[in-house]
């Protein structure tokens, strides 16, 4: 399993938008079998930063299972708006869990 986090810088008067295009994106993102878990918060002391936590199955079936599949498609027409305010994007490997 792989663990992706976004970073997302998000203007005030975007936000709500924001937050209702990634709740609707994660119905077809969550129909993926490459997709685990997906989790969206924001910042108590920015609240203009967010953070989205996906896990993956791997690296390889979300960069190219998930992204070439019908529910990215559906998953990223929510999303796309918001590419520009991106600040991070990467896999991490889960090393300690309790």
């Amino acid at each position: 399993m792989i663990v992706e986090y976004l970073r997302y810088t998000i203007d005030p008067a975007r936000q709500a938008a924001f937050i209702a295009d990634y709740t609707a994106a994660a119905e077809p993102l969550m129909t993926s079998p490459h997709a685990v878990s997906f989790d969206m918060c924001q910042c108590a002391e920015e609240p203009s930063e967010f953070i989205l936590r996906i896990e993956w199955t791997s690296a390889e079936d979300h960069l190219q299972g998930f992204r070439g599949s019908a529910p990215f498609k559906a998953f990223f027409a929510h999303i796309k708006p918001y590419l520009k305010d991106i600040q991070e994007m990467r896999h991490y490997e889960r090393l300690v869990s309790a």
